[in-house]
């Protein structure tokens, strides 16, 4: 009996571990889900309405066919652009004769708008192609909109691209000292062209404008960026054939045995300059990196926005057939397909080719364009060159993503709804909103009677969203799983609807969850090694990483180590001056570059380039004697920090120090001033704006505030919607400032919190969190700004970046404005902010101060910088925007004008706070005396007094350390009046 139950135990065991291998090396068994969710059920909804408020294309079609009115062809016409009908005056506009004799508008202005009459012969649907020549000078692509006799037809056509195309400037690419390739940066290829009003994100195929017959008045709408137009074209939808129409319409024509692979790489153009080349490593990568970086590879995260695309050239041998294979790797989203529409020679062979669905995987593969059978298509392309694009599109995916919005808009109305109800207004909404009365008893049916109602539909149509999207994508994915977490906790509140009340933060975790994953509904991100051509006959013998494989390919690049050089200090030249940066690999490279190119051959100086990815590396490189002779993008504090060691150089001695010094803002250019010197120059500088949502201020009929008393009266419109604003939370110095306070006595050797100033200030700061009730925490305002219940907020560089970059859906509805300031008795309103910036500096043991601060001359110049600047960008995107702190360089940037202006009127109102020895205990303290005056209502005035005795201590204690005298003069500079241009001499 024991012998047979220890058989069934070690059988039990087997069949667990065989079991367990099973799905290591083969993957867990394939779950089936029926997709029985169309996308016109999951829009059967009425949008919400309001003022200004347009219906997304998708709702206006349901998610049908885009062929509905092909039956009828109308027929087509054009409107010459130099022809136009009536144009605002700050459209800008200029009418010039090409080469080709043609003559075309050139709108010279990102504002205005221009319109024109158009007879139309039938009714009917129609698309609407543009003939335009980008203005040459910017990395953005064109945006416009578009408007038909007054209004906006779709939420679509408020913004759509005209797209600049890019190439690398040079292949292959060069390499490093070290044999390191360097990616180059992109140039634009130049030339007139012509595309179809179009959006990715809702449709595959260009958008479809309905029109009656007769006249109509045209007009578009200022975006971004200037442009040429020749011709507006509007012509009847295509009909594009299925994939068995397709082939009987070719000839049955094979071709001979033949293959060949096209690297990603060795892409011809692209339509955005952030779809980057990469590097990886792996077995069967091509090419191999082989230890070193080579970029091997094309996309990942970087080609993920719809309507982005990519263009290869493939040449074929023969008249014939061919598959068409891709080596991709697809596993950023967890679960979710990825779509890419298929072009050859700029047309959609098949309608199978629209929205074709990548699968995701865990590691590259090779698959061909293929049915849902796993039957490959085949292609008939005539002997010679063709183009192959691949666009990026989200298409499929935007019903769920509409009927999700609706949904959260719901569950924000709920809430909003009972707080009204239960008077709980929390701290705001998005923010930590608090439960209050947990032992009241409520009765929420009788206040609303429909609240059982609202839960369930809420409920029915996350429910419809989830089954959809895996419906989609066949596989269960990150998304889903967070909306079936939000409907088990929905259905526990509708099961216990008075109980609601008490556990009100759960809204704001179901939303937060939400609104986290919903982005990756529309990120198409996708990874190509290569795409091989081939005669469907052909065997390629191509491979595919394996685990097996990953071991000695592992031991070979190990194996690299003991020989290979990674670190390029080894390769520095003894007569160079070296200098260190802190900041990544692509921006030192993009340095040395230009070093090489500009500096070097025009001074005689060599340069040595360095990576400093630990800022500790500076002070301990000092105390050793081998540090560098220059250093740059260390923090603001530091240059200050290491002068009262006396470890940097004071700038003031060299040659042409004014001339330099009056390329910046003299506000920012005091944290680096001490005892009289210089002791840095400033590289890149952050701004504080006034962000804000202009569609939901329009419709809520707001007005945008200019002063912080205006900011007092928005407040409560905001409030009573469920809406605020937000103001970062521990900044304390605009308001300081703002109050005429100054943080420390012009000798710099005693602080100034005790003054009438400074309490005014600081009961201003505390007094925005427990009178005006502004949240006491939104780690993520950019979320809190795109969800619209934080439709304002006082925000940096990081959050307009950010907002260009990951906030698409809301391009045209936000701007920037001034800061709020304090007005004066005089009219003038006072905008006092302070502005990081980041810092170049000499090392005062250096042994090549000169040469040292010729780089500096050279590095901060407008030319360097304007040149930095646009290469940078053009390298890795909008992203890696060069704010530069170069006032003439900034302006030269590809800035939208109007926040350009914006910005650099903000920028007038600079005062840094200047460093003293201590200065290091006056962000704590000032924290310590919020938390005492805001969360556990201590007197303002007693926690600012705690504050300023805590600080003083700590500044007589460094000054003791360094020696100062008590009658001794730091000379801290006063900035009492804003820049006006003219740098008063220092």
């Amino acid at each position: 009996m024991k012998r047979t139950y220890r058989k069934m135990i070690m059988l039990t065991v087997t069949a667990v571990l065989l079991g367990a291998v099973v799905r290591l090396f083969y993957g867990e068994e394939q779950i089936t889900y029926a997709q029985n969710v169309s996308a016109a059920d999951l829009l059967s909804f009425e949008p919400q309405a309001g003022a200004g408020a347009v219906p997304s294309y998708a709702m206006l079609h349901k998610g049908g066919a885009s062929d509905r009115d092909n039956a009828n062809r109308q027929q087509a016409f054009e409107s010459r652009a130099n022809a136009y009908s009536g144009a605002s005056p700050d459209a800008s506009l200029e009418i010039r004769t090409e080469p080709s004799g043609e003559k075309a508008l050139y709108w010279l202005s990102e504002a205005g708008w221009v319109e024109w009459k158009v007879d139309v012969p039938e009714t009917g649907a129609y698309r609407l192609e543009i003939d335009y020549l980008p203005v040459k000078g910017s990395y953005s692509n064109i945006v416009r909109g578009l408007m038909i006799d007054g209004s906006i037809p779709f939420k679509e056509a408020e913004q759509f691209t005209l797209e600049r195309y890019w190439k690398d400037a040079k292949f292959p690419y060069d390499k490093n000292a070290i044999g390191q390739e360097v990616r180059p940066v992109q140039t634009e290829i130049e030339g007139a062209r012509s595309a179809f009003v179009a959006s990715y994100d809702v449709s595959s195929t260009p958008l479809e404008f309905q029109l009656t017959k007769g006249v109509h008045t045209i007009r578009l709408i200022g975006g971004k960026e200037p442009v040429a137009l020749t011709k507006l074209r509007w012509s009847s939808p295509e009909t594009i054939p299925a994939y068995e129409e397709y082939k009987q319409a070719h000839p049955d024509t094979a071709a001979q045995t033949w293959y060949e692979v096209v690297e990603a790489e060795r892409y011809s153009q692209k339509s955005n300059i952030a779809v980057q080349t990469n590097y990886f490593s792996e077995p069967h990568i091509s090419p191999d990196p082989k230890g070193r970086i080579v970029y091997n590879v094309l996309g990942g995260d970087r080609w993920r926005t719809p309507g982005d695309w990519v263009e290869w050239t493939i040449e074929v041998p023969d008249d014939g057939w061919y598959d068409i294979d891709l080596k991709f790797y697809q596993g950023f989203r967890r679960g979710l397909q990825a779509y890419r529409t298929v072009m050859l020679d700029g047309k959609v062979p098949f309608r199978e080719m629209l929205h074709y669905a990548i699968p995701a995987n865990d590691n590259f593969q090779i698959r061909s364009l293929q049915d849902e059978h796993g039957n490959p298509f085949q292609f008939y392309l005539t002997k010679g060159k063709h183009t192959l694009r691949l666009v990026a599109d989200a298409s499929l995916t935007k019903p769920a993503v509409i009927a999700l919005q609706h949904a959260l808009q719901e569950l924000d109305a709920l809430d909003r709804s009972i707080r009204l109800i239960t008077g709980n207004y929390g701290q705001g909404a998005g923010a930590t909103k608090q439960n209050l009365d947990t032992l009241r008893t409520w009765n929420l049916q009788k206040s609303d009677p429909g609240i059982d109602d609202k839960l369930r539909s809420i409920i029915a149509r996350f429910q419809q969203a989830a089954a959809f999207v895996d419906g989609l994508n066949q596989n269960k994915s990150d998304l889903t799983t967070a909306i079936d977490v939000a409907v088990d906790n929905l259905q526990a509140m509708a099961a216990y609807v008075n109980d609601i009340p008490n556990r009100m933060t759960d809204f704001a975790t179901i939303q937060s969850h939400i609104v986290s994953w919903l982005p990756t509904l529309s990120n198409q991100s996708v990874m190509l090694d290569y795409i091989v051509v081939r005669s469907p006959d052909a065997q390629t013998g191509l491979k595919e990483p394996t685990s097996l494989s990953r071991i000695p390919y592992m031991l070979g690049n190990f194996a690299r180590t003991f020989y290979m050089t990674y670190d390029t200090r080894k390769q520095n030249k003894r007569e160079a001056i070296t200098v260190w940066v802190q900041r990544g690999r692509d921006y030192a490279e993009l340095l040395r570059e230009m070093v090489d190119r500009d500096f070097t051959p025009n001074t005689g100086i060599e340069v040595n380039i360095n990576l400093m990815p630990n800022p500790n590396q500076l002070i301990l490189s000092n105390a050793s004697g081998e540090q560098p002779d220059v250093a740059l993008g260390v923090s603001m504090e530091t240059p200050v920090d290491y002068a009262m060691r006396g470890a940097v150089a004071d700038l003031k001695k060299f040659p042409g120090f004014q001339e330099v010094y009056d390329r910046f803002n003299p506000g920012a250019m005091r944290s680096f001033a001490y005892d009289g010197g210089t002791y840095a120059l400033p590289e890149v500088q952050n701004f504080q704006v006034l962000f804000y949502r202009t569609d939901i201020f329009d419709r809520l009929k707001l007005k945008v505030p200019d002063t912080w008393d205006d900011v007092y009266e928005l407040l409560p419109s905001l409030q009573e919607k469920g809406m605020t604003m937000y103001v970062p939370t521990k900044n304390f110095l605009p308001y300081l400032f703002q109050n005429g306070a100054d943080l420390y006595s012009a000798d710099g050797l005693r602080n100034n919190l005790g003054s009438e100033q400074a309490l005014a200030g600081f009961e201003q700061w505390t007094n925005l969190y427990t009178k005006y009730y502004l949240p006491l925490e939104a780690p993520a305002f950019l979320n809190h700004f795109r969800d619209g219940d934080m439709p304002v907020g006082i925000a940096d560089f990081n959050m307009y970046v950010q907002l260009m970059v990951a906030a698409p859906e809301i391009t045209g509805h936000w701007k920037i404005a001034r800061v709020p300031g304090m007005k004066q008795k005089n009219g003038e309103v006072v905008r006092w902010t302070d502005q990081s910036v980041s810092a170049a500096v000499i090392m005062e043991k250096s042994g090549k101060q000169e040469q040292a601060w010729e780089f500096m001359q050279w590095w901060t110049s407008k030319q360097t910088q304007v040149q930095y600047g646009n290469d940078i960008e053009s390298l890795y995107g909008l992203e890696y925007r060069w704010n530069t702190a170069n006032l003439q360089a900034m302006k030269s940037l590809s800035w939208p004008a109007e926040d350009l202006k914006t910005i650099v009127e903000q920028g007038r109102w600079v005062k840094n706070v200047p460093y003293v020895p201590g200065y290091y205990f006056l962000a704590r303290e000032m924290d310590f005396a919020w938390n005492s005056a805001v969360l556990t209502g201590k007197p303002p005035k007693e926690a600012l007094e705690s504050a300023e005795v805590s600080l003083q201590r700590e500044m007589l204690r460094r000054q003791e350390d360094f020696g100062i005298a008590k009658d001794a003069n730091l000379r801290v500079p006063i900035i009492d009046r804003p820049f006006d241009g003219e740098v008063r001499r220092q």
